[in-house]
C-alpha cells in the first residue's frame, strides 16, 4: 500500500469556513468532531481557525490573510499538521502548501484523515484491501501535486514521440493498474462472502447501524454476549461482525457494521459497499443513536442519507437512543420570552416527543449502565418472532 502520513502525537490545528448556510456554532461543532478524528489517529488537537466567507476560495480554500495568520501560529507553536474540514482539490492543497512555505507542516483534509484512521484500524486482509482501494482512488486525481519534478522524463529508444513518459504518467498508470487488481481481488472475496451469507439459511437478520462512536459494539456485546472490540474512539469497528443470538428460543443473526460519519469519503462508501451487504440484506435495521450528543438529530439524518446511498433506505427501522446516562440539557428559564430550543429539552420531553410520534418504534437505553436492556431484548424478541413465525409457521412454540 502507498505509504500515508502517520500522526504520532504531533500537534494539529483545524480549519473551517463559516458560510451563509451554516452558522459559527455548527462549524465549531464540526471542527470539534474533526479534532476527535485527529485524536483517534494519534495527533494532539491544538487550535481551531474559522473564517467567514461567501464561498471557499477556489485557489486556497481560505483567504491568504488567514493563511498568513495560520502560518505564523504554526511556526510559533511547533504545529505539524494543518487539517481542513472539507476535501481539498489538488490545486488548493498545492497552493496552501506554497503559501504556508514550511516543509515541517503537513496539509491534509478531512477525507485524508478518515482514510488514515481506516488504514490504522483495518485488521483483516479484506478490510486492508478496501482501505487501500479507497486510498488509491483518492490519490489518483491528486498525483500531480505529489511531484515537483515533472520535467524528469523516462524513455528513450522505442518510446512514442521520442520524449518518453513523464514521471506523473508512469505513476498514474501504476496506480490505475493497482486499482484494477484490488477490485478484482475484492470481487473474489465478495463472492465467497455472498456464498457464506446464502449458507446461513433463512434466519432473521438484524443489523446494527448508526453514526460512529454511538455504542453499537457495546450493544452487540450485551445482546450477543460476544467480545467485539469497543472503544471510545471513532471507527473502532471496521470489519462486519455477525453473531447468532437466541432470545426466548427464537434464533436470529445480529451484525455490527462500520459506523457512518458526516462527509464520509465517497471512495470509502464505494470500497465498503460489499461489507455493507449485511445491512442491505437485513430484515430489520437497529439504528443506534447517541442521545447525549448535541447534534444527534443531524447524525441521524447522516445515517439515513447513507442508508439511502447504499440501497438500504426502505427497510424497517428500530431506533435505539443510547447513552441516556450521559444526556445533559441546557436549563431553560421559564420566565424567558424566548421559545424553548432543542438543547433545552429534558430527557423526559425527548422521550415523550419521539414515542408520541409513533412514526418509528424506539427505545431509550444505556448500554454502558445496562438501563432498559430487558425491554430492548423483549422488543427485539417480538419483532424477530413475528418474522420468524411467517417463515416457520409450524413452530408453534414461538407463541
Amino acid at each position: 500500500m502507498v505509504e500515508q502520513e502517520n500522526l504520532h502525537s504531533e500537534k494539529a490545528v483545524f480549519i473551517g469556513v463559516v458560510l451563509e448556510k451554516n452558522g459559527e456554532r455548527k462549524v465549531l461543532e464540526y471542527l470539534e468532531e474533526l479534532a476527535f478524528l485527529a485524536e483517534t489517529a494519534g495527533a494532539v488537537p491544538d487550535r481551531k481557525f474559522i473564517q467567514r466567507m461567501d464561498r471557499p476560495d477556489k485557489s486556497t480554500y481560505i483567504g491568504t490573510g488567514k493563511l498568513k495568520e495560520i502560518k505564523q501560529y504554526c511556526e510559533e507553536n511547533d504545529i505539524e499538521y494543518v487539517i481542513f474540514d472539507d476535501e481539498l482539490t489538488g490545486t488548493q492543497q498545492r497552493n496552501i502548501e506554497r503559501e504556508l512555505d514550511n516543509k515541517a507542516l503537513n496539509v491534509i483534509d478531512r477525507t485524508s484523515l478518515i482514510l488514515e484512521i481506516f488504514a490504522q484500524r483495518a485488521k483483516t486482509s479484506y478490510a486492508k484491501m478496501q482501505v487501500e482501494l479507497a486510498h488509491y482512488q483518492y490519490m489518483l486525481p491528486r498525483l500531480a501535486g505529489m511531484w515537483t519534478h515533472l520535467e524528469r522524463q523516462r524513455g528513450g529508444m522505442g518510446t512514442r514521440g521520442g520524449m518518453g513518459e513523464t514521471q506523473i504518467e508512469v505513476d498514474r498508470r501504476i496506480v490505475k493498474q493497482r486499482i484494477t487488481k484490488l477490485k478484482e481481488d475484492l470481487r473474489k472475496v465478495d463472492r465467497q462472502m455472498a456464498t457464506q451469507r446464502s449458507n446461513r439459511g433463512s434466519l432473521v437478520r438484524l443489523a446494527l447501524v448508526g453514526y460512529t462512536n454511538v455504542g453499537k459494539s457495546t450493544l452487540m456485546n450485551l445482546l450477543a454476549k460476544s467480545d467485539v472490540f469497543a472503544e471510545n474512539k471513532l471507527f473502532a469497528t471496521l470489519d462486519t461482525t455477525v453473531r447468532k443470538v437466541v432470545i426466548e428460543n427464537v434464533p436470529f443473526l445480529l451484525s455490527d457494521t462500520v459506523g457512518f460519519i458526516r462527509k464520509l469519503p465517497t471512495q470509502l462508501v464505494e470500497a465498503f459497499k460489499s461489507t455493507l451487504d449485511e445491512v442491505r440484506e437485513a430484515d430489520i435495521l437497529v439504528h443506534v443513536v447517541d442521545i447525549s450528543h448535541p447534534e444527534f438529530e443531524e447524525q441521524m439524518q447522516v445515517v439515513e442519507k447513507t442508508l439511502q446511498e447504499i440501497g438500504a433506505g426502505g427497510k424497517p427501522v428500530y431506533v435505539v437512543f443510547n447513552k441516556v446516562d450521559a444526556y445533559r440539557n441546557e436549563p431553560y428559564d421559564e420566565f424567558s420570552l424566548e421559545p424553548k430550543k432543542p438543547e433545552n429539552r429534558t430527557l423526559e420531553e425527548l422521550q415523550h416527543s419521539w414515542i408520541a410520534e409513533e412514526k418509528t418504534p424506539c427505545i431509550f437505553i444505556s448500554a454502558l449502565k445496562k438501563t432498559g436492556i430487558d425491554k430492548l431484548r423483549n422488543d427485539i424478541y417480538k419483532m424477530v418472532a413475528e418474522i420468524h413465525a411467517g417463515r416457520y409457521p409450524f413452530n408453534n412454540f414461538l407463541w
